[in-house]
């Protein structure tokens, strides 16, 4: 019985925010367009269980690229609406549209010029009326088997605000590097602020040896970095290709004779690279990708001259994944 009513609950408000998707029209692109061209700030106000949505709403926004802060619409009307500030976009919400404390700020609003978002569930709402575009958030039941509690309608309202805060998010060209500004704390801080080159090996710690030296001399870089690989290099201090100690195990089978070869002669050629300025998450994600646990490190797309090294543990030990 528990788990058929938590079903039910669960179908209702996936259908409640299924149904928005028909109802996204010229409306929500004015609204992207107002908030693109806002000169200040985006102040979302609601009250209660809207206001609780509204502020997540705000906060998706502010880090995404939208500087928005939340307005409490019955603190407004005791003097915070001072917040506000022409250049200003406002994004209203109210599910019946008919809220006490946002329909008495909405003059105020009006009378400072200020471009006004309505979400509500009633398009004939003095909400909705007030809008300069106006985006239906309406479901066709509540989860509540009351009716009463405001479930699926406060779901397809932060539904609606997703989708503002990621359209926006895209019209701004928003990239990781940016999110990261916004996010330089615990693990995803870490993830997105760290470069390749805030980890990785530089100057006499990267292995490297000549193409002509022998397998079995070549052996002590690899030991000795503690690296598990080495590259090779021309005279010119260009990247050649890699050895590996995976490549030593598959060398080893085919007999000791093997160690007496000039290492360019069983290194791998093109080996996989990275970027000094890429982020370690991307160094990681190479390495996932081609099952290796190393990388050299580049200046630009177009050197061929490593200027470092990054290792698979140098990432686990700064917490990068």
């Amino acid at each position: 019985m528990l788990i058929e009513t938590a079903k039910k609950v669960l179908q209702i408000e996936a259908d409640a925010v299924l149904a928005l998707q028909s109802r996204l029209d010229g409306d929500f692109t004015q609204a992207v367009e107002m908030i693109l061209a806002c000169q200040g700030k985006v102040v979302v106000t609601g009250m209660g269980k809207s206001g609780l949505i509204c502020q997540k709403i705000a906060a998706t926004m502010a880090s995404t690229g939208t500087p928005t802060f939340f307005l409490h619409p019955a603190e407004g009307i005791h003097g915070d609406l001072g917040m506000l500030a022409k250049g200003d976009v406002v994004i209203a919400i109210s599910n019946s549209g008919e809220t006490e404390e946002v329909c008495r700020i909405l003059p105020v609003i009006k009378r400072m010029g200020l471009p006004l978002v309505a979400m509500s569930g009633n398009p004939n709402s003095t909400l909705a009326i007030a809008g300069d575009v106006h985006l239906d958030i309406s479901v066709a039941e509540e989860a509540c088997p009351l009716g009463l509690a405001p479930t699926a309608s406060t779901t397809a309202t932060l539904a609606m605000g997703d989708a503002l805060a990621v359209a926006l998010l895209e019209q701004r060209g928003f990239k990781e590097e940016d999110f990261a500004l916004f996010h330089p704390g615990g693990a995803l801080g870490k993830k997105l602020l760290l470069r390749v080159e805030d980890l990785m090996h530089v100057d006499n710690q990267i292995p490297l040896v000549a193409p002509e030296m022998l397998l079995r001399d070549a052996l002590f870089e690899i030991t000795s970095k503690q690296l598990g690989i080495t590259g090779i290099v021309a005279a010119d201090g260009q990247l050649l290709g890699v050895f590996t100690d995976g490549d030593l195990r598959r060398i080893m089978e085919k007999g000791l004779d093997s160690l007496q070869l000039p290492i360019s002669e069983v290194m791998t050629t093109s080996p996989k690279r990275i970027l000094r300025r890429n982020l370690a998450a991307k160094a990681l994600q190479i390495m996932e990708k081609h099952s290796i646990t190393s990388l050299f490190v580049f200046d630009d797309d177009e050197s061929q001259v490593p200027v470092g090294i990054v290792h698979l543990h140098d990432l686990l030990k700064a917490g990068v994944v």
